[in-house]
């Protein structure tokens, strides 16, 4: 006959120190439990539900300009600083946590189409249709403290004056250097008035140019002749030159993976390369029914956000097809410019209806000081979310978002073109002969020819 003994030794459960963990012993063993799973998920759905009943991803917008906002640029040195520049020739620093202009930069003469912030945080560098780049001096002091220092307006340091129209500017990660394009590209030096280099490939304009965060050397632009263009500044000639169908508006580096970049295109797509293989696309992210206008990465390099001419911005997993968010507003209008906070908290936009928009990057995050019972909580119904998050209910109340009419009558409309594509595609292999006709992956489908 076995005999089970209870223990009651006080060695096992008292603390040796006050400071030391109270030990508590639990059996984990799912025989005893067996309604363990089911109570986990009606939790996993009663989470999902919840997130959506409190998504309240608008926090306010910033007004003051007289025009569209055209071009933002983040302040490396300051989390709750952003510059904005619209299409009157105002460049205005604003501080995120008060919503308000600290100071203006006003010497523009035309719409300012670019800014930079250097990487130490204390120059701007802008340029704009009057064919000139300017550089400020960032008033730190006021930064620090934005309550004194309101609509206070600013001259430049410096004043380069050149040939043609600037469409976009980028600030090296790392170096004194900026890269501005137009007509051309050309490559400035803060102590130089004139470009100290300069490539061309072809006779197009070039309408954006971003630099590689992890080579300070590289960078990538695209033009209006549907080319996306990879330089190094240690050759006197362009790199790599890929050509799609359509247009790219923007480029995007991801900063955690270097090697890869984003492209916003007028097809409604944004595309995924690796610079290593660029005759096909790694991911292409769908969602948006009009041109994507610009994009911006996150700091941790697992999401980036977009801005569409459909109005709405939406959010993206680095490797997802589908956006996992979409915000937007009855008044918000074209949206030209986004913009992730340095911290990967927030999101700002800039719109064609001259204001800038805050938005939270988690919809239903709560926002200030949590307690410690409040996190172990929100962190124990992420982790119940991801665990369910393949089962149908959990997806379906995980993907549902309320659409406004007209994006919603676009996407269905788009939908419908896409299959009816398909099934054209699918009768007319069908009636050919076998192997006459290859069948090509969207990935590759949109790009044309990749030139060295």
């Amino acid at each position: 006959m076995k005999v089970k003994v209870i223990s009651r030794s006080t060695e096992e459960f008292t603390r040796e120190r006050s400071q030391d963990l109270q030990k508590v012993y639990r059996n984990y063993d799912p025989i005893l439990r067996p309604l363990d799973k089911a109570l986990e998920y009606t939790r996993a759905v009663n989470a999902t539900k919840l997130d959506n009943i409190f998504a309240r991803p608008f926090i306010g917008a910033m007004d003051g300009h007289m025009d569209s906002v055209s071009c933002m640029a983040k302040n490396p040195n300051h989390l709750k600083g952003i510059f904005s520049g619209s299409m009157d020739g105002d460049i205005r620093l604003w501080d995120i946590a008060a919503r308000k202009t600290v100071c203006q930069f006003s010497d523009h003469k035309g719409g300012v189409r670019g800014l930079a912030a250097s990487t130490n945080g204390d120059i701007l560098v802008s340029c704009g249709t009057d064919c000139t780049v300017r550089l400020w001096k960032v008033p730190v002091l006021k930064m620090m403290d934005s309550s004194h220092s309101a609509g206070e307006v600013l001259k430049p340091t410096e004043r380069y004056v050149w040939k043609h129209a600037f469409w976009a500017v980028d600030h090296q990660w790392d170096g004194t250097l900026f890269a501005t394009v137009g007509a051309q590209v050309d490559i400035w030096d803060h102590n130089r008035s004139v470009p100290v280099n300069s490539f061309e490939w072809g006779k197009d304009t070039v309408i954006s140019v971003r630099f590689n965060p992890g080579e300070p050397d590289v960078l990538a632009t695209s033009a209006s002749d549907r080319s996306i263009t990879l330089y190094d500044l240690r050759m006197s000639s362009p790199a790599r030159k890929l050509i799609m169908k359509t247009k790219t508006n923007s480029i995007c580096w991801n900063p955690m993976e270097p090697m890869n970049f984003t492209a916003a295109n007028e097809d409604c797509n944004c595309y995924s390369y690796d610079v290593r293989k660029l005759d096909e696309a790694k991911v292409v992210h769908k969602d948006h029914v009009s041109a994507v206008m610009d994009i911006d990465y996150s700091p941790t390099g697992r999401e980036f956000v977009t801005g569409s001419y459909d109005r709405t911005i939406r959010i993206f997993k680095y490797n997802g097809d589908h956006s996992r968010e979409i915000y937007h507003t009855k008044r918000m209008q074209r949206v030209f410019c986004v913009k992730y906070s340095c911290d990967a908290s927030y999101v700002i936009s800039g719109s064609d209806d001259t204001n800038l928009r805050l938005w939270k990057a988690r919809a239903s995050e709560q926002l200030g000081v949590l307690l410690p019972r409040e996190r172990r909580k929100h962190e124990y119904q992420d982790a119940l979310k991801e665990r369910y998050k393949h089962l149908p209910e959990v997806k379906r109340i995980m993907r549902h978002r309320h659409l406004p009419k007209p994006i919603y009558k676009a996407a269905t409309l788009r939908r419908t073109m896409i299959d009816a594509d398909k099934k054209k595609e699918q009768r007319k292999r069908a009636h050919s002969a076998p192997g006459s006709i290859t069948v090509e992956p969207f990935r590759k489908r949109r790009i044309i020819t990749e030139v060295e």
